[in-house]
């Protein structure tokens, strides 16, 4: 059966149901007046049927929920449009030819996890040679210069590198999200960026589990990427953005 998608909602058992489950955790000590907390919590916020189903003592307080409840409101998802980085997908060589082609030069890419950020995984996954899901990293297009800086670099002295190497594009990979702390850093990138009369010279790209292009938008930068970004989408942005602005 194929759902009308301009009215849709989640479902459990049958299609349009509303059925949901939800976790939280809330600071309260754990027993039935916790149950009856987390129950009229999620009344209050439209949920119908609720039944809390498990709850886990945190300690110091707190207790955990998964509750099941239906969700009364629906959504049209045809009228959904969701803001993307404009350029056509090359595979691996039509980047590298395509960049020969219209640009003529090796472009300079330089990348980091900046502020306290430790996790190189998405940066690598995008950058190192080896690549992710079978797709090679920037380090191994012919055409593109790559300078991995790692983690936990501070943006003055990202920014720093890329003057020196005259980079043409900036690369920033951003996990650690807890009380936003990679809005503050993004922010703070481009605020210095700006300062230093080097935003307008490079293309600056975000990228990290809760980053979408839209985000990256609003922050300033030229192009955002989330979770499950190939390499290929990367690069295949970089040529065609860059020389698109460069004609």
């Amino acid at each position: 059966m194929q759902s009308d998608l301009t009215q849709v909602r989640p479902y459990g058992d049958t299609l349009g149901d509303g059925a949901m489950q939800l976790s939280f955790t809330l600071p309260v000590p754990i027993g039935p007046e916790a149950i009856e907390a987390g129950k009229q919590l999620l009344e209050k916020m439209g949920f119908q049927a609720v039944s809390v189903v498990h709850v886990a003592d945190m300690g110091e307080g707190f207790t955990f929920f998964v509750a099941y409840a239906k969700c009364p409101i629906s959504i049209d998802f045809t009228a959904i449009q969701v803001p993307q980085a404009a350029t056509a997908f090359l595979d691996f060589d039509a980047t590298n030819e395509f960049i020969r082609q219209h640009i003529g030069r090796r472009l300079v890419v330089v990348g980091a996890c900046i502020g306290s950020d430790a996790h190189t995984v998405g940066l690598d996954a995008i950058m190192n040679m080896k690549g992710y899901a079978g797709e090679p990293g920037l380090e191994r297009y012919p055409m593109l210069e790559v300078h991995n800086l790692g983690s936990q670099v501070q943006s003055e002295e990202l920014v720093a590198k890329a003057r020196e190497l005259e980079a043409d594009v900036i690369l920033v990979s951003q996990v650690v999200t807890q009380k936003d702390v990679h809005i503050l850093n993004l922010t703070q990138l481009v605020e210095i960026l700006e300062a230093e009369g080097l935003r307008e010279k490079v293309l600056l790209i975000c990228g990290g589990p809760r980053i979408s292009h839209e985000l990256a938008l609003e922050l300033g930068y030229d192009a955002g990427f989330g979770a499950g970004t190939l390499p290929p989408q990367v690069a295949s942005f970089i040529a065609q953005e860059f020389s698109q602005r460069n004609k």
